[in-house]
């Protein structure tokens, strides 16, 4: 049996909590085992759905690791844990026990300063690991940086379901709002400094003057919305940008997969990071390319040349020449041809294969 602890699970909605589902799912159909996840009011429905154990711990954020770690210590004295798998370092911080451990990283959680009491505290676990599991080959970079033990890091990058075949309701619902509205860029992301919206729509300003027809879509919530809008306004900008928030699955993904580029160059922001992206493989599956940002780990996730463009975040003529060049004669068509064969890579029955090897 094998124990997954981690403080980001469903039914509460993110990507950490995408990512733990698709792994712990596709773990239990291989092998026995137990999750300790954190209190969420809405879990018991979800949990009761599900054909493997879950406990849940509440309470206050600090005493609740302390809870968590003492029911997984009882545990393990009464049942035979082969190991135990980790979405975070602090998920690992109070467990101690000799059973094999295993902890995934993602990049901004372990970005800290040398010698920092952060950074001394994410080596006291993750130089005290059997493996530590790096979402991207700029993650694992990342970690041996700031002091982790190289041979313990492999590189497996997160995984993605089968997507769904979308409702022509939905559809014919996105394509009437779009009317005749081309190109359509769209990002699908938080509205964060480090997604880099700000410099789409500057870019946006003199694509408009090739593309009149041009459209971009924002699809998210988060601290800069305000700021973000505001941008669009100065910039004369409110008839090339829709935004959307709070809407459903199927509305989203009809979105995606009726336009053109998935855009999001993402940069470094103060120690925030993009790890991986996924989004870029959810937008591939339905044949969108995507243009990604040299910091961080999109290229794990995006064949530079063939199923997207890596372009500088920072600099807006990096940002508005590889817009430019994949609209150019429709060059996204032969990019999402190329994107969505390489999504089958993956899907979470062959990622799974990659921890296979670990356990």
């Amino acid at each position: 049996m094998y124990l997954i602890v981690t403080r980001s699970f469903p039914p509460e909605i993110g990507g950490m909590q995408n990512l733990m589902w698709g792994l712990t799912n596709e773990i239990s159909k291989n092998y026995m085992i137990k999750v300790f996840a954190d209190y969420h009011e809405n879990y018991r429905v979800f949990d009761e759905q599900v054909s493997f154990s879950i406990e849940r711990v509440g309470g206050i954020k600090l005493l609740r690791k302390y809870r968590k770690a003492q029911l997984i210590h009882e545990f393990i004295k009464q049942n035979k844990v082969e190991g135990i798998m980790a979405d975070h370092w602090k998920s690992l911080e109070l467990i101690k026990t000799n059973k094999k451990k295993i902890c995934l990283i993602h990049s901004k959680e372990i970005n800290h300063d040398k010698r920092s009491n952060l950074n001394k505290r994410v080596l006291d676990v993750l130089n005290n690991v059997e493996v530590v599991v790096a979402n991207s080959k700029y993650t694992k970079n990342l970690a041996i940086q700031c002091g982790v033990d190289e041979s313990r890091v492999v590189v497996i990058n997160p995984g993605v379901d089968t997507a769904q075949v979308l409702d022509k309701k939905s559809l014919n619902k996105v394509e009437s709002l779009l009317k005749y509205k081309s190109p359509r860029l769209i990002t699908i992301s938080r509205y964060d400094k480090r997604k880099n919206h700000e410099k789409i729509i500057m870019a946006l300003r003199n694509l408009k003057q090739i593309y009149p027809q041009i459209v971009y879509i924002c699809v998210g919530y988060g601290d800069e919305e305000k700021n973000i809008k505001k941008l669009v306004e100065e910039l004369d900008l409110v008839e090339q940008v829709m935004f959307f928030k709070d809407i459903s699955n199927e509305l989203k993904n009809s979105l995606l997969a009726k336009s053109n580029v998935f855009v999001m160059p993402s940069i470094i922001y103060k120690k925030s990071v993009e790890g991986f992206g996924i989004a870029y493989i959810e937008a591939a599956q339905h044949a969108i390319p995507s243009i990604g940002g040299i910091d961080g780990g999109a290229a794990d996730a995006i064949n530079h040349g063939k199923t997207g463009l890596i372009c500088d975040g920072n600099d807006l003529d990096s940002v508005y020449s590889s817009i430019n060049l994949m609209l150019e004669n429709k060059k996204y068509l032969e990019y999402g041809k190329a994107a969505k064969e390489n999504s089958v890579k993956f899907k979470w029955n062959k990622i799974i294969e990659e921890y296979k090897k670990i356990f």
